[in-house]
């Protein structure tokens, strides 16, 4: 018998029809009949990869500051919650109203300073301090191991965001430096090593002596209270701008990069170096 969409594409039509509008879409997108190809074949393996992706245009919308960008780029991240929603519901796991009941709930009880009679005069360290006794709570609860310190560090996250969650966490128990002259001191022997390795070793050492100085460099990072990855990105968008204007300066005389050498070009950057700081 055929399924009697009316109702359906009157909601799906409606630019009024708020979520309840996008849940139907995405309903009627994987539809085994009458669906979308391409949406019915998906599967929560093929989806996370756009869902990272878009999690990183909102991160640029941000820092760009670009609001009418972000709304949009917000509106793709809210497509991937409700896509997995759809496949969640319609293998019998979840769906989008359990997956808001479930966020909801975690929220009342983990801030009974705001929604309980605890007391809201507290620091935010306090607060966080709090809020991992609730979780640890939550899991003698549910009859689940004692959590160890490093549990639940996503093994996903980019590397350098992971390293500086691993040192927090590490940091909340008493293994840290007491200071960044510490840290300081540990690039150093780090660098150290990796010159050695570079000089003597083979490439697997060189890897490794290469990651164990990223991960300091991490953790200096978390004690000057920079985000390494927020950093970096500025310091790729710096090397963009400034590159660009290298290949400005030469277009200017006719010229592309390959077509340069290593000195003209990086005489370039210094004026365009230079044309910043007088800017």
């Amino acid at each position: 018998m055929t399924k009697d969409y009316s109702a359906s594409q009157e909601l799906c039509l409606n630019p009024d029809g708020g979520l309840p509008r996008l849940l139907e879409i995405m309903a009627r997108l994987r539809d085994p009949e009458n669906g979308c190809p391409w949406d019915i074949e998906q599967t929560y393996d093929t989806i996370a990869p756009y869902t990272i992706e878009e999690a990183y245009e909102v991160a640029d919308a941000i820092q760009q500051g670009d609001m009418d960008d972000l709304e949009g780029e917000l509106g793709d991240l809210l497509l991937q919650v409700v896509y997995f929603t759809q496949m969640g519901a319609e293998d019998g796991h979840f769906d989008f109203a359990s997956v808001t009941k479930s966020i909801a709930d975690k929220m009342i009880h983990r801030h009974p300073h705001v929604f309980g009679d605890e007391s809201r005069d507290k620091s935010a360290a306090q607060q966080t301090a709090d809020w991992e006794k609730i979780k640890a709570a939550e899991r003698a609860a549910k009859g689940d191991a004692p959590a160890r310190t490093l549990d639940g560090v996503a093994i996903n996250l980019p590397a350098l965001t992971r390293a500086t969650k691993l040192q927090k966490r590490a940091a909340r128990v008493g293994f840290d430096w007491p200071s960044t002259t510490e840290v300081l001191d540990k690039i150093t022997e780090e660098a150290g090593e990796l010159v050695e390795a570079v000089q003597s070793l083979p490439h697997d050492k060189q890897v490794e002596e290469f990651g164990d100085l990223m991960f300091v460099m991490a953790n200096l990072a978390r004690h000057l209270k920079i985000d390494p990855e927020e950093a970096l990105r500025s310091a790729n968008a710096k090397f963009t701008r400034r590159f660009e204007g290298v290949e400005d300066k030469l277009a200017a005389l006719g010229k592309t990069p390959d077509q340069s050498y290593l000195e003209e070009m990086d005489a370039m950057w210094d004026a365009v170096k230079a044309g910043e700081r007088n800017g």
